[in-house]
């Protein structure tokens, strides 16, 4: 669901040899009514309004935003009846469907994990967390190539040529210049892999501190699953290859272990956040809502709006439908049927 807002472009990671973007596959919207969504009339909307207040703080001075942002500042909804009408007086409903033309995509969940730290290396805490290295380029094609505004490549100089940055097999050999550049050490390989995966958590320090992390940036590289590999190589079955049958066969594996997270070249790095932060900053640069965020293909649907998810609840049949706001993105989140449901902090 949305007002009539632009998409945003991608944002293009390298392959290996650095090729133009291809644009993504179309897409079409199916009109839709509210009273089609289902348990749209017995959902609590209350939760969804801080979220939508936060989507307001990102987006209040864009055009097609100014008016419902300035309508929100104004209104006290006193019951989820009061917030329907909100959002039914200025949003209206459509399906997005697949470039075939179906109905069924993939809704996955994340959250902010806790790793045990320190900002000194030690026999414990062995693994580095990095922050945005110095040598990291962003090549804005938009420069050389209108149609491509806002479509970045990432990579390094190497002599006077500009060629993709490390990979995370590279960068776990020792290449290039990462010292100095750590922010803390971590004592598990897997957990710090899976940071990466989930870009932002929190890091309890000896002292029983918490610090708070967030993505900062990536080396360029495509997200590769480590779980579709492990399955493939016969590994795990797919039904086993989740976070946990990930960690349990690395438990079981750990001269393996390397080899595999090599697989995914990504790479990403982390800055530390305030205090003060209420939660990790998404895509659209506000704190994400723990339930009530969503992180979606940005090509496809514009950050900021509205998304009504009709899914299941984990490991379960029965219903999970819900409104949500689309404010974040993620490395693994591609197509237009496609989301990542922010759970919040904790396992």
């Amino acid at each position: 669901m949305a007002p009539p807002v632009p998409l945003p472009p991608q944002v293009v990671a390298p392959p290996t040899e650095v090729k133009p973007p291809v644009a993504p596959p179309a897409v079409s919207f199916a009109a839709s009514k509210w009273e089609m969504l289902p348990d749209w009339q017995t959902l609590d909307l209350a939760p969804t309004w801080p979220a939508l207040l936060q989507s307001c703080n990102a987006l209040k001075a864009k055009p097609n935003w100014q008016a419902i942002c300035a309508r929100a500042g104004q209104f006290s909804p006193e019951d989820s009846t009061a917030l329907r009408g909100f959002y039914e007086e200025w949003f209206t409903p459509y399906q997005i469907l697949n470039p075939d033309g179906s109905e069924q995509g993939m809704i996955t969940g994340y959250y902010e994990p806790k790793l045990y730290g320190s900002r000194a290396r030690s026999a414990r805490f062995r693994y580095p967390l990095y922050a945005v290295p110095d040598d990291l380029l962003q090549i804005d094609l938009g420069e050389a190539y209108p149609q491509l505004k806002g479509m970045r490549l990432r990579g390094r100089l190497q002599g006077k040529r500009v060629v993709p940055y490390y990979s995370r097999a590279e960068i776990d050999a020792g290449a290039g210049s990462f010292k100095g550049r750590e922010l803390f050490w971590v004592d598990n390989a897997v957990e710090l892999f899976f940071l990466q995966i989930q870009g932002s958590g929190r890091i309890e320090l000896p002292d029983g501190k918490l610090v708070k992390l967030g993505f900062a940036e990536q080396n360029g590289y495509s997200y590769v699953s480590i779980g579709k590999k492990l399955v493939e190589m016969g590994e795990l079955k797919l039904e086993e290859a989740s976070m946990q049958g990930i960690k349990g066969w690395a438990e079981k594996n750990p001269d393996k272990l390397s080899g595999l997270l090599a697989q995914n070249p990504s790479y990403v790095f982390f800055r530390e956040l305030p205090e003060s932060l209420s939660a990790p900053l998404g895509a659209l640069g506000v704190p994400l809502t723990n339930e009530y965020s969503l992180a979606v293909d940005a090509r496809y649907i514009p950050l900021g709006t509205p998304v009504f998810m009709a899914t299941t609840q984990p490991n379960s049949s029965a219903p999970l439908n819900r409104l949500m706001l689309a404010q974040d993105t993620g490395g693994a989140i591609k197509g237009a049927v496609r989301a990542d449901f922010f759970w919040g902090f904790g396992e």
